[in-house]
Parts: C-alpha cells; structure tokens; sequence
C-alpha cells in the first residue's frame, strides 16, 4: 500500500499515517486504498482518512509497442527495394534470396509495394544489414536519406528517420539485350545483341549465334546502363520445322559456354501454319533440346519495332531476322497444377498488401523446373497432391527431383483452392 501511494501526487506535504488495502472483485482491474494522513494548519494537527482507487491497464514494452504501431510512424529505419521492369520475376527470385538466409526475421513489417517490396525496421543497423545483404546477392545499387523527426536543443539529441532505396537491374533472365559498344568491346568484342540468361550477383550474358559468354557486376552495369530490347512478354512463338546442329565453328579468343549446342533451325510462326509462307532460317544456341515439332519463344528482330538508340545505329546486316530464346512446353495448365513443390512468400502483419502479378509467379516456377542453377538459392518443399491431381495426365517437361525437395513445412489451409490455383504461405 505504502508502494501504491507514492504515486499518488499531493502526498508529500503531508504525514502518511496509515495506509490499508480494500478488498475488490479480482477482475474488476481496480485497486483500492484506505490511506490516513495528519497535517498542520494553524498550530492545530488534523486528521483525515479517504479512499484512493487505481485503475489497472495493460501496457506494452517500448519496442512491442513499435511493432504494433499500424500509423506507419513507428519505423526508425526503412528499405525500398524496387526494380523497373514489366513483370516480377526477379523480385520473386529476391524474395526466396531472402527467405532462404533468414534476412527478413528482424524487419518489424514487410509491405508489398507495385514495383517492389518494403521492410521497416527499427534500428538504422538491421536495414544496413539489409542494404549489403542486397549487394551480394543481386546487381544493384543503393540511395541513402534521412529526416529529421525530432531534436533535443537541451540534450542535444537527434532524431532521424532513415530510407535505404535499393535499385535492381532493369535486366532480366530471358531477355533480349542491345549491348553499348564499350561494354561489347569489354566483353571481349562479344556481338551487342545478346541473351540475359540468368541473374546471380551478376549479369549472365550470352551471344545466340556464336555461344560467347560474359558477365557483368553491378559497378560495370550502371556505368553504362543499357535496357533490354525485347522483354519476355513480347516473344512470338514458332514451331520447329527443322533443325541441323552445327559442330564446326571457328572460336576466337573469350569464354564460351559448353551447356548449349548451336544449330541451324527453319521455324514457323504460328499463326502461319497451314499457309504458304516460306519457312524462316536462323543460327539458335538451343540445338541440345529443340526437335522438330517443338513450340519455342523468338524475337522477331525483321518485324519488331525497336526504341533504342544504340539498336538503331547496327547495320541492318548484322542483325539476324529470328532470335529464338526459349523452348516452351505444351498444356501449361496440367503443368500448373501437377508440379510437386511449392515455395514460401514473404507475409508479415495484416497490413501486407497484394499487388497482382499478371501469371508472373508461374512463369517462375517454371524457370526453376528448367535451371537447376536457379535452383540453388531457393528452398523447395514437398507439396501433397490431392486425389485428382495424382490421376492426372503427366506433362512431358523438366520436373524437380524429390531428392531437391524439403519436408518440414507444415500449413493448414489446402494446396489449391477450388480453381485449381496453388496457395503459398
């Protein structure tokens, strides 16, 4: 009792005489005092006993208060990672980056944005953490700033708010690029059309038509930017017609890749078939896994129309009429549903928002089936397959080895809904 009244405020002018606890219901959050106090007034001592009542609440610590703060003013430190690109592939590579080495436990909460994601936190050092985090693992590069939120002129105390804006390479796997001159003759004179085939903490480049390869770091890559000339979604689709490999090639000085084979193809587009136009021949790098009657994605350079400077200035005979990037696979749907493994999301808080991704996160799970190298940064775990998608027709394409696949990921709602689509977590 003589605790509780130490708070209560006008106590010390005057002499504390008793003081007793008065019993109350114990979930009526209500504490009661009898408290007896003696004063002086004019020579005389007086007397008096009063009842003092407290009220009890429920109060969170300093930072569990932060965390549940929904204003958006709770945060001291804030990371935008953004990429300016059509869809969202690569951010969904980045998520799973950073799922798999755990660098989103300290963020506070994780919203997601149109054109990337943001972690709030609440401490300057856990967003750094981030920001190098982001440096090793994919091409970019980082803009600091800071406000002032409050300043102590006493103490002379400075409160900041601060923002980590992390840019990603416009570049993106399966896209065809326009090179600059410097960076081709960087390259070891590799041609200026090339392929992005994969992003790691480099640019993966390769040329289709002589199979020499090159990467390029961050540093090199925003020194001279370049933007790709045709993106995933604007790729036609042919139909092999023939194909002869091409074994006898005159390879000068610069790295090659030995994964892909090059060969002559006659395709067709689609919607030709069936009519008299000529068949169209071009040098692919897809020689190992094309066969005649294969459906394939191109980039028909003859017909396109391009916005890019450094495109308009090549001779037109230097370009080829056909690029072929990717060999597709039939019955996407049966592909969808039967794959036999799901990935992780990023959800943390209520306030999560969901941007749509335009069939982006499928065409990302089909590059994992297709590269194992892409394989390598992302945990896979094992999805059970309901009963009438076990009975379901196989689709012949690359599939994921169970001996890749992880078990111990246990969720309660089921693995598809009533459309067929996939649930993550």
């Amino acid at each position: 009792a003589v605790v509780s009244t130490q708070s209560t405020g006008g106590l010390n002018k005057v002499r504390l005489v008793d003081a007793s606890f008065i019993w109350t219901e114990p979930h009526s959050k209500r504490i009661k005092v009898n408290v007896t106090i003696q004063g002086e007034a004019f020579g005389t001592i007086l007397q008096q006993q009063f009842v003092v009542e407290y009220t009890v609440h429920y109060q969170m610590c300093e930072v569990c208060c932060k965390q549940k703060g929904s204003d958006g003013e709770a945060w001291r430190a804030l990371v935008q990672i953004r990429q300016r690109t059509i869809h969202k592939k690569t951010m969904f590579y980045v998520e799973q980056i950073i799922l798999k080495h755990n660098m989103h436990k300290d963020a506070m909460n994780i919203k997601e944005m149109e054109g990337g994601i943001n972690f709030y936190y609440n401490a300057k050092n856990n967003a750094r953490k981030m920001v190098d985090f982001m440096m090793a693992v994919i091409p970019c590069q980082y803009k600091t700033s800071q406000e002032l939120v409050s300043h102590d002129i006493q103490s002379n105390v400075f409160n900041y708010k601060y923002t980590f804006f992390v840019e990603i390479t416009r570049i993106c796997k399966d896209e065809v690029v326009c090179l600059p001159l410097s960076v081709s003759r960087y390259l070891n004179h590799m041609s200026q059309i090339a392929i992005c085939t994969r992003i790691s903490d480099n640019i993966h480049l390769m040329d289709p038509l002589t199979l020499k390869i090159g990467q390029l770091n961050a540093g090199q890559y925003f020194r001279d930017q370049f933007d790709a000339i045709c993106h995933q979604k604007q790729l036609r689709e042919f139909m092999v017609m023939n194909i002869e490999p091409v074994y006898n090639t005159d390879k000068q000085y610069g790295s090659y890749s030995h994964k892909h084979q090059l060969a002559d193809v006659w395709v067709l587009p689609l919607n030709s078939l069936g009519t008299d136009d000529q068949e169209i021949h071009t040098r692919t790098h897809l020689g190992n896994i094309l066969q005649c009657g294969d459906y394939v994605l191109g980039f028909d350079v003859a017909h396109a129309v391009v916005n890019n400077a450094v495109f308009d200035k090549m001779k037109q005979s230097q370009l080829p009429d056909i690029i072929l990037v990717k060999k597709i696979y039939p019955e996407k749907v049966k592909r969808n549903k039967g794959r036999n493994f799901r990935l992780r999301r990023l959800r943390k808080g209520s306030v999560t928002e969901t941007v749509t991704d335009d069939g982006d996160y499928n065409d990302f799970l089909e590059d994992l089936e297709e590269d194992p190298e892409l394989r390598k940064n992302v945990n896979l775990y094992k999805r059970q397959k309901p009963q009438w998608m076990a009975e379901a027709e196989e689709v012949i394409a690359p599939k994921v080895g169970l001996e890749e696949l992880l078990d111990d990921l246990v969720l309660e709602p089921a693995d598809t809904d009533e459309n067929g689509n996939m649930l993550t977590e």
